[in-house]
């Protein structure tokens, strides 16, 4: 099914390529900006800001809660029913070590509240939360694909597997432009986008 979207697109293919080229140039206008500063962490309403930044431009559900129900895999993820409670709890957990981040962005990742781009909005929001607590944040160079992809489907039932694989990423290279542009194409190259690179748009 072919997401509606502002630009009238109709073709899967040609969605993916024109998501993934605007919303990494909007990435990169975030840092290169500045606006990456101004965000609210450790809150939804900050990822929500983040989700609408990369994606206001091709999606009109761009930073809003999703209102259907959505599943991957064999996985369904917050019931709509309970997402508002959901992402309530998530704003009221701790995030002041990397244990409780972690968590955090465990819970968020099975509240999933977007239609689509969470995972991409979701990894700028932890490496924020990261940075401002504990100064540093994740080289994602470092984390494989498919070791992050099996880590975070069992962080459902235990989240010991992804705080090792995290952890042992951890840099504090935390206002590294050539970093973060790096780590946008390993967010997006997990979620199966890799047609550009985010420094040469």
């Amino acid at each position: 099914m072919i997401l509606d979207n502002k630009l009238n697109i109709t073709h899967q293919v040609e969605l993916a390529k024109t998501e993934e080229k605007i919303s990494k140039q909007k990435a990169k206008q975030l840092f290169d900006s500045g606006d990456i500063t101004k965000l609210e962490i450790d809150t939804f309403a900050g990822l929500a800001d983040i989700h609408g930044y990369l994606f206001a431009d091709i999606y009109d559900f761009a930073g809003k809660i999703r209102d259907i129900n959505i599943a991957k895999g064999n996985f369904r993820f917050a019931p709509l029913m309970y997402l508002q409670p959901s992402l309530k709890h998530i704003d009221a957990m701790p995030q002041s070590s990397f244990d409780q981040i972690i968590e955090k962005y465990v819970e968020m990742n099975i509240a999933h509240p977007f239609r689509q781009g969470n995972g991409r909005a979701t990894r700028i929001w932890l490496d924020l939360m990261l940075k401002k607590a504990i100064k540093q944040v994740i080289d994602w160079n470092l984390v494989d694909k498919e070791d992050y992809l099996s880590a975070m489907q069992r962080s459902v039932v235990k989240d010991i597997e992804i705080k090792v694989l995290l952890k042992s990423a951890l840099t504090d290279r935390i206002d590294d432009r050539a970093l973060f542009m790096k780590g946008i194409d390993v967010s997006y190259y997990y979620e199966g986008y890799s047609e550009f690179k985010t420094e040469a748009l």
